[in-house]
C-alpha cells in the first residue's frame, strides 16, 4: 500500500513520529512523508524532526503562513500535483489543522482513501477553526482512528458506519512516553533559574484569546497577579507576540519581574518544563492530554474542550477567559497541589502500533 502521510504544524509532528516508526513492522506499507510547511520556523519544525527522530520529508510544500482561506487554498493547490504524480492508495492525516482538512479534501476528490488519526473529537464550538476542520475531515474519511471514548460517541451520533471507526488510543502519548527519559536530561530549568515544582507554565495562541484586545488585556491582568506568586515560564507563539504589540500590552509584559518570556521551545525542553511545573495554563488541546499523563494540574483558558477525558479522568479543568475565574482556578490548583489523575484507556504508548496493524489488514 502506497501511503502518503501528511504533517504540517507542531502538534502534527508529535503524532506522525510514532506512526512512521510503527510502519517498519509492516513491509506491506510503503510510507511517503509530506510536510505542508504550515509551520516553518526552526523551533516549530526542523528541531522537532530532529528531536522526535522523524525521517526527513520526501516532499515539502512550503506553504508558509497566511489567513485560513489563503493557507488552505495553497495546500490544496500544491498537494494535488503530489497526488497526481504518486497516485497513492491512501492519504493519512492527523489532528485538526488546516493541513489536515486540505489534504483530506484533495485526496478524497481524486479517489484516494483518507485515514484520520485523532478523529471524533468535538468541542461543539463552531467558532473554533479547528472544530470545522475536524468535522469536515471526519465526514470524508474512510478509516477514523479515535483517541478517547467521547470520539466514539460523537462519530456514532454523526452516522459514521461502525466498521470505519477504530478506538486505538492517543499517538501524542506514544511520543511523550518515548521521550520522557531524554527530556529529563534537558537543562532548561537550570538555564531559566527555575526550581522543580515552584513555577507555572503558560501557553497562549488561540484566536479567541489573542485576537481580541479586551480578552487579551484581561488575561495579561491575571498573569500580573500569578507571576507575583510564582515565576511563570511563557514560551510565546509568534501570533501572540504580534497581538500583544498590536494591543499595546508589551510594556506591561516587560514590567513583570516574575515572567520568563521565551522563544518557542523544542519538544524535549518543553516536556521537561511541563513535567516539573506546579501548574500549567494553556489554550492548547495537546497540552491538556500531556499534563494528564504527567500528573500536572492544567488550567485550560477556554470555555469548552474537545478532550473531555482530560477532565473526567485527568488533571485538567476549564477556567475560561474571564480573569476572575482564571485566578480562582489558579488558587484552587495551588491549594490542592499536584494530584495524579487516572490514565485514560489505551493511552499506553502503543496507539501507533494499533493503527499500523489496522492499515495492514485494510490493505489485504
Amino acid at each position: 500500500m502506497k501511503l502518503i502521510n501528511v504533517c504540517g504544524a507542531r502538534p502534527n509532528f508529535m503524532k506522525i513520529a510514532p506512526l512512521m516508526r510503527a510502519y517498519r513492522a509492516h513491509p506491506g506499507i510503503a510510507p511517503l512523508l509530506v510536510h505542508t510547511g504550515q509551520h516553518y520556523d526552526e523551533k516549530m519544525s526542523r528541531l522537532f524532526f530532529d528531536e522526535l527522530e522523524i525521517p526527513r520529508p520526501d516532499i515539502n510544500l512550503e506553504v508558509g503562513s497566511g489567513s485560513h482561506a489563503r493557507q488552505t487554498a495553497a495546500i490544496l493547490e500544491r498537494f494535488e500535483p503530489v497526488l497526481l504524480e504518486h497516485r497513492p492508495d491512501a492519504v493519512l492525516v492527523v489532528g485538526d489543522v488546516n493541513s489536515t482538512v486540505a489534504c483530506a479534501l484533495a485526496a478524497a476528490k481524486l479517489g484516494a482513501a483518507v485515514f484520520h488519526v485523532e478523529a471524533g473529537l468535538r468541542s461543539f464550538d463552531r467558532r473554533m477553526p479547528e472544530e470545522i476542520n475536524r468535522v469536515l475531515t471526519d465526514a470524508i474519511s474512510d478509516l477514523l482512528f479515535v483517541s478517547e471514548p467521547s470520539g466514539l460517541e460523537n462519530l456514532r451520533r454523526e452516522g459514521i458506519p461502525e466498521h470505519r471507526i477504530h478506538f486505538v488510543g492517543n499517538v501524542m502519548i506514544d511520543t511523550l512516553e518515548r521521550c520522557r527519559e531524554r527530556a529529563a536530561a534537558s537543562g532548561i530549568l537550570e538555564a531559566l533559574g527555575l526550581e522543580p515544582g515552584n513555577y507555572a507554565v503558560l501557553t497562549l495562541h488561540r484566536p479567541s484569546n489573542v485576537d481580541d484586545p479586551a480578552v487579551l488585556a484581561g488575561l495579561v491582568g491575571a498573569l500580573e497577579e500569578i507571576q507575583r506568586d510564582l515565576p511563570v515560564a511563557f514560551p510565546i507563539h509568534p501570533r501572540t507576540r504580534k497581538s500583544l504589540a498590536c494591543a499595546g500590552l508589551e510594556n506591561r509584559i516587560k514590567a513583570m519581574s516574575g515572567l520568563r518570556l521565551l522563544d518557542p521551545l523544542g519538544y524535549l525542553d518543553f516536556l521537561r518544563l511541563m513535567s516539573e511545573a506546579a501548574v500549567v495554563l494553556t489554550d492548547s488541546g495537546g497540552i491538556q492530554e500531556e499534563t494528564t499523563i504527567l500528573g500536572v494540574p492544567c488550567l485550560t483558558l477556554r470555555d469548552s474542550t474537545e478532550r473531555p477525558v482530560t477532565i473526567a479522568e485527568g488533571t485538567n479543568r476549564l477556567v475560561g477567559m474571564d480573569p476572575d475565574r482564571l485566578l480562582a482556578g489558579y488558587r484552587e490548583a495551588r491549594r490542592q497541589g499536584r494530584r495524579s489523575g487516572r490514565r485514560p484507556e489505551k493511552w499506553d504508548g502503543r496507539a501507533a502500533e494499533r493503527i499500523a496493524a489496522v492499515l495492514a489488514d485494510w490493505h489485504r
